[in-house]
């Protein structure tokens, strides 16, 4: 009898779910849009109601779609958009107010008042990130002040607070349970990723009361079951990870040294440092990574924030193209950009170099310019965001005694653009290597799950299941690859000059 596993995908514009087989194969799939809503510039919401309405009605649809029941699934697991935070009432199970997406800047009084405060070292150390909003502490600080009453009920211990996996799985449990995995957890600035335990420092530096949180599980563990009218039956939740941790894990890059980096809007690199809680010194965070068992597992990530939105500003913006999928014809319509660097800082620049203030450049324009030449350099701005990361990463690599990232595995939307896939590999020097499923976020839940209900019995049968697409090889000449990352670093020196 054929085993399946279902994955619940929450992410940040839609929520999927996907039914894959044990040998890691999609089976069938569902997807539906989420709205976003911006109630002022800088300020991301979600309705937490329609998060639960369009995942649940994704997760019937892919069983409908794969022609099986809940009889057929061995165990649940759930990757989710991180940091976003949701505080509900655990009585009536109604939330106090709108989810804040993990996007939304209100919260940077709070963080900069955490800077003056001295806190900057003792969270980078504990946590493992840097004070910034984009983490759920700060938001959760944020809505305990503002939302009327909200204080003073968590205080009485009537509230819950979740990233959008507690959410999710107290929907499912039927309120049974309020947990949350370490990878997750770990996003919170509240989460002292050492002892992996809530840090009660942390905890009164942001006067959040403990009677909020969830129980903090290993990645693959008993969190519960399904009740029975949502799918037709109980399944057990067996795997929970945030999207990354979760592509990191879908990638099978289990041990140090093995990295990932996700193309979506933005582009997200993970490099796996084993149990070594290593501390960037060039402008990456650390991380726990997905742990399928109690012990601590770590990585160092770095965020680049225009990836594939360079492309849509392409299409919308420029009106250079009309549909996304235009964007590597058009750049491969001439050799090279032409000496055109293209800089999208529209938010400011990610990691390594935090430049919150950057904003975009295009620089080298001749009169022989066309559009053409901005298009290719807009879509290798994706692989030079990237390489810097990659390059930053080797660096701590090295300076804690490791080695070099020796390939790097691709997922996400773009990475299936293979002239941008090319250019990364000639940037890198290393392969780059696009795997069978490109679903890796979804499937790093489902093997979780598998861990835990015993369909698979250890990493290393996971590792075999994963299977390469096609590698990217380096073509270019390693001094011209110095050569164009030296003139990146002078366009990216540009744009903080203005």
């Amino acid at each position: 009898m054929t085993t399946y596993l279902l994955a619940l995908d929450q992410g940040t514009s839609s929520s999927r779910s996907i039914v894959f087989d044990a040998q890691g194969r999609l089976v069938a799939s569902a997807q539906q849009e989420l709205p976003q809503i911006y109630p002022r510039p800088g300020w991301v919401e979600h309705d937490p109601q329609e998060i639960w309405r369009t995942q649940l009605a994704t997760a019937r649809e892919a069983l409908t779609k794969a022609g099986l029941t809940a009889r057929d699934i061995r165990a649940v697991g759930i990757t989710n958009q991180r940091e976003t935070t949701v505080v509900w009432n655990r009585r009536t199970g109604a939330p106090i107010h709108h989810a804040i997406v993990w996007q939304d800047r209100r919260a940077e009084p709070i963080c900069a008042a955490l800077r003056e405060a001295g806190m900057a070292d003792s969270i980078q150390q504990k946590t493992g990130l840097l004070i910034d909003a984009y983490f759920s502490g700060s938001k959760l600080q944020w809505l305990l002040d503002q939302v009327p009453g909200a204080r003073a009920a968590a205080e009485a211990g009537e509230l819950a607070f979740g990233t959008v996996d507690s959410w999710l799985i107290w929907q499912l449990t039927g309120g049974k349970r309020h947990v949350t995995d370490v990878s997750n957890a770990s996003r919170t600035m509240l989460f002292n990723v050492h002892s992996n335990q809530w840090d009660q420092e942390l905890l009164a530096a942001l006067n959040i009361p403990s009677s909020l949180l969830p129980e903090v599980l290993p990645s693959a563990a008993d969190f519960g079951k399904t009740t029975a009218e949502l799918l037709g039956g109980e399944i057990a939740i067996g795997g929970v990870a945030g999207d990354q941790q979760a592509a990191l894990f879908g990638q099978a890059c289990f041990t140090a040294g093995m990295a990932k980096n996700t193309y979506g809007t933005g582009c997200f690199m993970l490099m796996h440092t084993g149990g070594k809680f290593q501390t960037s010194t060039n402008g990456l965070l650390t991380t726990s990574a997905a742990q399928p068992t109690a012990s601590p597992r770590f990585a160092l990530e770095g965020s680049v924030f225009v990836g594939g939105a360079v492309v849509q500003w392409l299409r919308d913006g420029l009106r250079a193209i009309e549909h996304s999928g235009q964007v590597q014809q058009l750049a491969e319509s001439v050799p090279d950009s032409g000496g055109v660097m293209m800089v999208p800082a529209f938010t400011g620049l990610g990691a390594p170099y935090w430049q919150p203030d950057a904003r975009g450049t295009i620089t080298g324009l001749t009169r022989g310019t066309t559009i053409a030449h901005i298009a290719r350099a807009a879509l290798e701005s994706i692989a030079y965001q990237s390489a810097a990361l990659l390059l930053a990463m080797s660096r701590d690599a090295v300076a804690s005694g490791g080695t070099p990232v020796s390939e790097l595995r691709v997922d996400g939307g773009a990475c299936v653009n293979n002239l941008l896939m090319q250019f990364q590999a000639d940037l890198l020097g290393i392969p780059v290597v696009r795997p069978a499923c490109v679903e890796t976020t979804a499937l790093g839940a489902a093997y979780l799950a598998g861990l835990s209900a015993g369909v698979y019995q250890s990493t290393e049968e996971l590792s075999a299941l994963w299977k390469a697409e096609r590698r990217f090889m380096p073509t270019l000449d390693k001094s011209r690859a110095d050569e164009l990352m030296q003139r990146w670093e002078l366009a990216v020196r540009q744009t903080t000059a203005q």
